[in-house]
């Protein structure tokens, strides 16, 4: 009896670096649905902001350069990853001379969670909001996946305070609703509420073509999942089911080529995510995600812009290809 439990002892330590089968069986230290208790890179500010008439707190990371351009630039990240996942794009570009700042949209991250609907013109005027805030005329916007979507809302609204737009991996770029049947939203959230760590890990693995070592998913999986033990979860969940809605309805796929901003789409050639393709006719399904030719058809309508694909590389282009990523966006912010 001994030896069979030594040896069980064993494989669970082995296995737990993948924190794969682990994550759903091991009880998890939880997470404020703020991301109390999960580290980001900076020290975190908070910003009030009200949106439709509810108090919420915007939080932010403001990184000061220690040689200074005089230059900024706001990152906006994607739906499923805090924003302290830009950690080696912040270092670069701190590295280079710029003032980063890295919002959490409202909703995500250590940001207010709302009781209301989310949306991309309130988002955007939450951003700039920010940027007054912190008096701050113009920046560089440099957008992850959903941030890309947002980034096109903020060019498109307020583009006297954009110098330049860089689009990393965005979703966006074609109207999902012309493929894909409206869901409602309670049964998304009892789909998301079934969603197990192990489930979510695969799903980040196959819609985002991730090239990374399990290890560096696992943070994913924990901003994820240890929220769950929260009394408050139920309500990050309905604000999470929201945000998907909100790309599903609101659409910018018809505003990307209409932006005059200086702008680069840098996309992965292997990343082929589109939101809610498993839930299109499967006649359909082929035709959704091809993002890096999307990219390319856009940018040859714009007045002021080139994509760049990057090969073997998934949606995480800034994790997968850093080297290649800092090449791209330093050399066409110094324009």
């Amino acid at each position: 009896m001994n030896r069979i439990f030594s040896a069980t002892l064993a494989a669970a330590l082995l296995a737990a670096p993948l924190a794969s089968r682990a994550a759903d069986t091991t009880p998890r230290e939880p997470y404020g649905i703020a991301l109390e208790g999960f580290a980001y890179p900076y020290p975190v500010h908070l910003l009030p902001v009200v949106n439709d008439g509810e108090q919420l707190a915007m939080a932010y990371m403001d990184v000061a350069p220690q040689q200074p351009n005089g230059r900024t630039v706001v990152l906006l990240h994607g739906r499923n990853f805090p924003s302290s996942y830009w950690a080696p794009v912040i270092k670069m570009l701190s590295e280079a001379g710029f003032r980063v700042v890295v919002p959490d949209q409202i909703g995500f991250g250590k940001s207010s969670k709302p009781t209301g609907e989310l949306h991309f013109d309130t988002l955007a005027r939450n951003t700039i909001a920010l940027l007054d805030h912190l008096k701050i005329d113009k920046a560089e916007i440099v957008a992850h996946s959903l941030g890309g979507m947002l980034g096109v809302r903020i060019a498109r609204a307020y583009p006297d305070r954009i110098a330049h737009l860089v689009l990393t991996a965005p979703i966006g770029l074609e109207d999902y609703r012309l493929y894909v049947p409206p869901t409602p939203t309670e049964k998304i959230i009892e789909s998301e509420d079934k969603l197990t760590a192990e489930g979510y890990r695969k799903q980040l693995q196959t819609n985002y073509a991730i090239k990374l070592p399990p290890d560096q998913i696992t943070p994913f999986i924990d901003a994820r999942f240890n929220i769950k033990g929260s009394p408050d979860y139920p309500r990050w969940l309905r604000a999470f089911v929201s945000s998907g809605q909100m790309i599903y309805r609101e659409p910018v796929a018809h505003e990307v080529a209409l932006v005059s901003e200086p702008t680069l789409f840098i996309m992965g050639a292997d990343d082929h995510n589109a939101p809610g393709r498993p839930n299109a006719p499967e006649a359909l399904r082929a035709k959704m995600g091809q993002n890096a030719e999307l990219a390319k058809a856009f940018a040859a309508k714009m007045p002021n812009a080139r994509a760049e694909v990057i090969p073997d590389t998934g949606h995480l282009v800034f994790l997968e290809a850093p080297e290649k990523y800092r090449e791209l966006v330093l050399g066409f912010l110094g324009r």
